[in-house]
C-alpha cells in the first residue's frame, strides 16, 4: 500500500497526486493508494483520497505503507523515516501557487543527500523513481535527528538564506493589481475623464481581472484590495488636496501594504 501525504497547508498541491494518477492508468503503480490530501481537492477514480484522517488511523495506515510518497513538509517526512518507510518526497513550489516559498525543496535536498528519502523533482520521472525505491534501503532513523532536522528548519526559514525574492512571493499579486490598477487610472485621467468616474472605472476594470486572474478559494481575500482601493481612492479624493497622480500613488501603496499584512495575518 502507498501513503501519500500532503500535509495542512492552506494552498492545494494537485500536481503530485495529477502525477500519482498517471503512474496508477500506466500501471506502474499496483499497489492501493491511500491520500491525506489536507486542504487539496482532487478527485480520482484510482485513489482513496481523504481531507484529514483521524490521529489513530493515520498511524496505523504509516504502519502498514510499503511506501509513503509525501510532499516537502519537514513534519511529513520525519514522522516517516522514524518508522523506517521507504519515502519520495516532492516539494510544493511557489511558481505553482502550492507554498509562500522553495524552502521545501532544501528540506528534502538535506534529508536526501544524507540517504533518509528519495527526492521527486521531476515529476514525469515518479515512475522510474518508484522503481528505484523497491530496491533503496532509507538510512536508520537516530536519536539526534530532531535537532539536525530544527537545525534545518532554523536555516532556512529563520536565516537570510532564503531569497528575497521567496520571502516577497506573497506580496506580487497585490502589486501587479497596485500597477495595472495605476495604469488604467493614468490612460483616463490623460483622457480628461472625470476623477470620480476615473476611480470607479479603474475599480470595474483592475476587480474583473483579479476575478479571473486568482483562483476561486483566493478570490474572498484578494478582492480585499480593490475594495479598499475604492473607498480609499473616493475618500482621499474627496478630502485630500494634492496632485491626483501623486496621490494615487500614494493611496495603492497604502492599501497593497494594508493588504499584505491582512494576507500574513490570516494565512
Amino acid at each position: 500500500m502507498i501513503l501519500v501525504i500532503l500535509g495542512t497547508q492552506d494552498k492545494e498541491f494537485p500536481r503530485l497526486l495529477k502525477a500519482i494518477d498517471q503512474e496508477i492508468e500506466k500501471g506502474v503503480i499496483k499497489d492501493k493508494v491511500i491520500v491525506q490530501a489536507g486542504q487539496t481537492k482532487y478527485h480520482s477514480e484510482h485513489m482513496e483520497i481523504f481531507d484529514l484522517l483521524p490521529a489513530p488511523e493515520f498511524e496505523k495506515l504509516m504502519d502498514q505503507a510499503d511506501l509513503i510518497i509525501t510532499h516537502g513538509g519537514a513534519g511529513s517526512i520525519l514522522s516517516a523515516i522514524k518508522k523506517g518507510k521507504k519515502v519520495i518526497a516532492a516539494a510544493r513550489l511557489a511558481k505553482y501557487r502550492e507554498h509562500h516559498n522553495d524552502h521545501q525543496k532544501q528540506i528534502i535536498g538535506e534529508f536526501a543527500s544524507m540517504g533518509y528519502i528519495l527526492e521527486l523533482k521531476d515529476f514525469h520521472k515518479l515512475g522510474k523513481l518508484i522503481e528505484k525505491s523497491r530496491n533503496f534501503k532509507p538510512k536508520k532513523f537516530e536519536s539526534n535527528t530532531p535537532n539536525m532536522i530544527k537545525l534545518i528548519e532554523d536555516y532556512i526559514e529563520n536565516s537570510n538564506h532564503t531569497s528575497w525574492f521567496n520571502k516577497s512571493y506573497p506580496l506580487a499579486p497585490y502589486g501587479i493589481y497596485a500597477v495595472v490598477n495605476f495604469i488604467i487610472f493614468w490612460i483616463l485621467f490623460c483622457l480628461s475623464i472625470d476623477t470620480y468616474l476615473n476611480v470607479v472605472i479603474s475599480f470595474v476594470i483592475t476587480s474583473m481581472i483579479a476575478v479571473t486572474w486568482q483562483k476561486t478559494h483566493q478570490r474572498k481575500v484578494f478582492l480585499l484590495l480593490p475594495i479598499l482601493l475604492l473607498v480609499l481612492d473616493l475618500g482621499g479624493f474627496y478630502l485630500i488636496k494634492m496632485p491626483i497622480l501623486l496621490l494615487k500613488i500614494v493611496i495603492n501603496i497604502i492599501i497593497v501594504l494594508i493588504s499584505y499584512i491582512y494576507y500574513r495575518l490570516f494565512h
